[in-house]
């Protein structure tokens, strides 16, 4: 990577943000400082857009009675485009710099934006689904082209020594992303109450006040690679990184157990009504009919959406946005905030990989549970909705905190584990493994949720609560797997500590070269 000029000394950091900052702005000088703040910034205004659009695709659908998997196939090339989009930010990355995978991202999200405007009501499902997918197709490429420049530019503005440092800047700006990305999942369901068009505009809006400062304020060769390591694609991707490659494979299988339920199966049950009365109790006005549900044609009460199924809490598009962009705000702040609230008070910063084995495994406890209580609890055969509700926002909450925590940590490894020469192709390659989960995680979630649960009639759909709990049993599958995977990591500097306990005793030159376990 290009080098950036030699910089001061970086004091200590403390326990405090403003520290952070305060840091971040003497340790750097103003010619390393300038790229990371424009990149930083056009990187978050871009993310608000990019929880924007899935929103409003989303519920857009659900109205239209698609079904979840239906929609899925709709996110299918968006996450696919990540799997090539990435190795190949890499290769652009590194041969003309980050600056041109930045522009690059930022139009092609206005032109995927643009397109949206073009999908029309009368339209069959076959039409539907084939346009959106390719307009989305275009969301996709541009979200990790932007994403490779917000990743990498903290890589270039930390001195390699600083690994603590480099720790919190990472969980900084990830955090800040993803709750960014949360006030766009709110924004985007909030602007389809005004009209479909208006959410696309003002998104359209978002996006072009990042251009200026990324087209005027960036050097085109930062970023770059060294020409040795441009040389051929198998030195770009870094295929001869046995840590970063397992720490891709671990990475698959962690946003798989996210996606498996929050993307489209979470949203479409919190949408759907109970499925009692359905098809049978008569109407003559909405309020007639269970939370939810509609009065028909027919005089009858009828799911809004067939194809999202029923027996879910009939909640407003509103408020289903809140939640979910609540849920990610909280990811993003706890991301955000981990080395000063998590790993530094346990004694695990930096962390390592026992530190994310740990973590990753208690990764699977809020979705078993709700695997468990969906399955088996009386409040949701009876379609008790407090109690539902009461325990969707005990897991959703747990489920981010800890989910945060892995992806925090996550991202640090990436960043220590990348060569330094080739940060920008290492991150581009671990990110196609991301993309990888969320679409192996984005169809399996629309086949689970469509066709596990009963067909309960043509008013009411599929049971969604037992789709969903199917779900949320092949996230928890999915945490263990990346758990498993991680253990296989060459990375035991610190062993592993809670707090004042000795959990793993750091690896020693031995006869057994192993680590010991206290």
């Amino acid at each position: 990577i290009q080098e950036i000029p030699e910089t001061v000394a970086i004091n200590e950091p403390t326990n405090e943000r403003e520290d952070d900052f305060n840091s971040l702005a003497k340790s750097i000088k103003s010619k390393a400082l300038r790229p990371f703040v424009i990149i930083s910034s056009s990187y978050l205004l871009f993310t608000i857009t990019d929880g924007a659009i899935r929103m409003i695709v989303l519920l857009h659908a659900y109205n239209k009675s698609f079904s979840a998997l239906e929609v899925a196939i709709m996110f299918m090339l968006y996450e696919l485009a990540g799997v090539f989009t990435n190795l190949a930010a890499g290769f652009m990355g590194a041969k003309w710099g980050i600056k041109v995978t930045l522009i690059a991202g930022l139009f092609l999200q206005l032109f995927s934006y643009s397109l949206l405007f073009g999908w029309k009501d009368d339209w069959d499902k076959k039409t539907s689904i084939i346009y959106v997918t390719i307009a989305q197709m275009f969301a996709g490429i541009a979200k990790d082209l932007t994403k490779l420049g917000g990743k990498t530019v903290t890589k270039l503005v930390t001195p390699e020594e600083k690994d603590t440092f480099l720790f919190k800047l990472v969980s900084l700006i990830t955090g800040w992303k993803n709750s960014l990305k949360g006030v766009g999942y709110f924004a985007g369901s909030a602007l389809l109450n005004v009209s479909y068009e208006a959410a696309l505009g003002v998104m359209m809006g978002i996006v072009a006040l990042a251009i200026p400062w990324a087209v005027l304020g960036l050097d085109r060769d930062l970023g770059t690679a060294k020409k040795k390591n441009a040389s051929s694609w198998r030195e770009v991707f870094a295929f001869d990184n046995r840590n970063l490659n397992l720490l891709s494979a671990a990475r698959l299988f962690l946003f798989a157990s996210r996606d498996f339920w929050f993307e489209v199966p979470l949203p479409f049950y919190l949408r759907s009504p109970g499925c009692a009365g359905l098809g049978t109790q008569l109407c003559s006005i909405d309020s007639d009919c269970v939370r939810g549900a509609i009065c028909g044609l027919e005089g009858v009460c009828e799911n809004i959406s067939v194809g999202g199924g029923c027996g879910g809490l009939g909640l407003g598009r509103t408020v289903v946005g809140a939640i979910l962009g609540g849920y990610i705000i909280l990811y993003g702040q706890v991301q955000s905030w981990t080395p000063q609230i998590v790993t530094g008070p346990l004694n695990q910063t930096p962390p390592n990989k026992f530190t994310e084995v740990l973590w990753g495994t208690m990764n699977c406890l809020p979705t078993l549970f709700m695997c468990i209580v969906m399955a088996f609890a009386p409040e949701f055969q009876r379609h008790e909705l407090t109690a539902m509700t009461r325990y969707f926002i005990i897991a959703i909450v747990s489920f981010a905190i800890i989910f945060a925590i892995n992806s925090s940590i996550h991202s640090f490894l990436v960043v220590k584990y990348a060569k330094s020469d080739k940060v920008a192709v290492s991150i581009g390659f671990y990110y196609m493994s991301n993309a990888c989960g969320r679409l192996f995680g984005t169809i399996g979630s629309g086949i689970l949720y469509t066709y596990v649960g009963e067909y309960m009639g043509d008013y009411a759909g599929a049971n969604g609560t037992a789709g969903l709990a199917a779900c949320f049993l092949a996230g928890t599958l999915s945490s263990l797997v990346a758990a498993l995977i991680t253990t296989k990591i060459d990375d035991t500097e610190g062993g592993l500590k809670c707090g004042p306990c000795i959990l793993v005793r750091e690896r020693t030159e031995g006869a057994l070269g192993d680590e010991e376990e206290t």
